[in-house]
């Protein structure tokens, strides 16, 4: 396998911006244009543009298109409307988690998986290989598809300049065919930010038309090109999971506190489902540790890793820790033992270096937006 990072169809446009691009899951993506809290704020006030081709595309069609989902992964995808999207997990046989994904149904018999960038390859490999028995096709689409998204109270404004696609009527989570400045798009009400925006499939061709044409209609109202570096710290703020932090192979969807999205009423068999109904059972007699919020009282920013302590005893971990530009200080997110877990739970504090430093417990999300 090649180590050079793979490039999206708008590479050469992030670089012309200055963009500080780094490796991430095999891709040479833009982290930063500027200041990365600036960024964070335009989304949180006004709007921001974000590339994410980096996400992996996987289309699964025939006759039995529903039941092989039903069967591969932990969701009911046989209930998902037309133009609907679903979120939901695939795991493995033990019951812990692959990745998190999105489920679009684009068609009758046909739906969009969209998977991680890391582990975009995993869930290709395993939706192939669970395709077994199934009248049902599973095709790699991640070279079909740049994948563009504007974020934030302002989006809804700048999109409506560029299409006459009914945008009032899109619900969250929901996508429609339709045509933005020209281009043919799945626009989609998705998102990663806690804000209103929508998601843009479009043929990599058109990826820089369309980044012009949303830059130019956006920039009266103040929307920025941003980079990975915020949407962390915008998806943080949000309790969002991210793969490989709050959310691994050596956890359940239970375990993550995510065990709503495991339904067991679904018809057939699916993969995992006698050891995610044991870790249900589980959970209900022994709860597992609760993924909550902490907001510190210094200045010190925790990171992944980093133990959680309470009265000289380890009683949890860090999984995602930054600066929070809309807080003005630092937060995480952290799996901790159930008694610790209430929201102002004191003498709770983080092994930063040695020093225990003072955290306060809270309840996830730390910001919602105004709806």
């Amino acid at each position: 396998m090649s180590n050079v990072p793979r490039l999206t169809a708008l590479d050469a446009l992030h670089r012309s911006l200055g963009a500080t691009m780094t490796d991430f899951a095999g891709w040479d993506m833009p982290l930063r244009y500027g200041s990365e809290r600036d960024e964070h704020l335009a989304v949180r006030t006004y709007a921001g543009l974000f590339d994410l081709s980096h996400m992996g595309e996987i289309t699964v069609t025939g006759p039995q298109a529903a039941a092989l989902l039903n069967h591969a992964l932990v969701g009911n995808i046989g209930t998902v409307g037309l133009g609907r999207a679903r979120y939901t997990m695939i795991c493995q046989e033990d019951g812990g988690i692959l990745d998190d994904l999105i489920v679009y149904r684009l068609a009758d018999t046909e739906y969009m998986v969209v998977a991680n960038a890391g582990n975009a390859q995993v869930v290709l490999d395993a939706l192939t290989a669970r395709a077994a028995g199934f009248e049902a096709d599973v095709r790699d689409d991640r070279d079909a598809y740049a994948l563009i998204a504007v974020q934030g109270p302002e989006s809804p404004g700048v999109l409506k300049s560029l299409t006459d696609a009914d945008l009032d009527g899109l619900k969250y989570y929901a996508g429609l065919p339709g045509t933005v400045a020209g281009v043919p798009a799945l626009i989609a009400r998705t998102g990663y930010t806690g804000e209103d925006g929508f998601e843009l499939f479009v043929d990599p061709r058109h990826a820089e038309e369309l980044w012009l044409a949303l830059t130019e209609a956006g920039a009266p109202v103040g929307l920025v090109p941003c980079g990975l570096s915020c949407r962390d710290t915008l998806r943080l703020e949000a309790g969002m999971p991210l793969y490989g932090h709050e959310l691994t192979t050596a956890l359940t969807p239970f375990d993550a506190g995510l065990g709503r999205v495991v339904k067991f009423e679904k018809e057939g068999d699916f993969v995992g489902r006698a050891a995610l109904e044991a870790a249900a059972e589980r959970a209900e007699t022994a709860p597992p540790r609760k993924l909550v919020g902490l907001i510190a009282e210094g200045r010190r920013v925790p990171r992944a890793g980093y133990q959680v302590v309470a009265d000289g005893k380890v009683i949890g971990e860090v999984t995602s820790g930054a600066p929070s530009p809309t807080l003005g200080r630092p937060i995480a997110i952290a799996y901790v033992d159930p008694a610790h877990a209430a929201p102002g739970t004191p003498g709770v504090g983080v092994d930063i270096r040695g020093a225990h430093e003072p955290y306060e417990v809270v309840a996830l999300p730390f910001y919602k937006r105004q709806k």
